[in-house]
């Protein structure tokens, strides 16, 4: 498990510590946006208030306070399937990614009300018109991962190996 708590507490660091940096330090919140490497990485300063991309968005205390609890359950009942079971240290690495990024956006929530989204990226003709956050790769990087990595544990675990 230490490899879960690792990978979680790097994660929440990278992801608070680049919004600090980008937001505050660069004053993305004065300029609104940024361009780094157009269009390929451009910081875009957001406000997210729903789940990724915007969806369910709300701007009521009560919609802020289900994402909270909502996600702070989802990191609970991950951790409590991890445990069951002895897990492959990628399988460990993924979890502690996704739950690291998901109390990122949570901590965003409770101090601020909303998550702060920052980068927005685009490509080969396709004008993305979204923002997100590290901790938002590190979400579906570890969702990945988890069905990935699990998968092949539990293969391999049938087949006796």
């Amino acid at each position: 498990m230490r490899v879960l708590w690792i990978s979680a507490l790097l994660a929440f660091a990278a992801d608070q510590l680049s919004k600090g940096l980008v937001v505050y330090g660069m004053d993305l919140i004065s300029l609104r946006q940024i361009p780094v490497w157009p269009p390929y990485l451009v910081f875009r300063y957001g406000e997210n208030t729903g789940i990724n991309f915007g969806l369910f968005s709300g701007d009521t205390d009560a919609a802020r306070w289900i994402l909270v609890g909502l996600s702070l359950v989802i990191c609970a009942g991950l951790l409590l399937w991890l445990r069951r079971s002895a897990r492959d240290w990628r399988v460990l690495g993924a979890a502690g990614l996704l739950i690291g990024g998901a109390l990122g956006n949570v901590y965003d929530r409770v101090i601020y009300g909303y998550v702060l989204d920052f980068l927005n990226m685009s490509c080969c003709g396709i004008s993305n018109p979204y923002v997100f956050n590290l901790a938002d790769v590190f979400i579906f990087a570890g969702a990945i991962g988890l069905v990935l990595w699990d998968g092949a544990s539990s293969d391999a675990a049938k087949k006796g190996t």
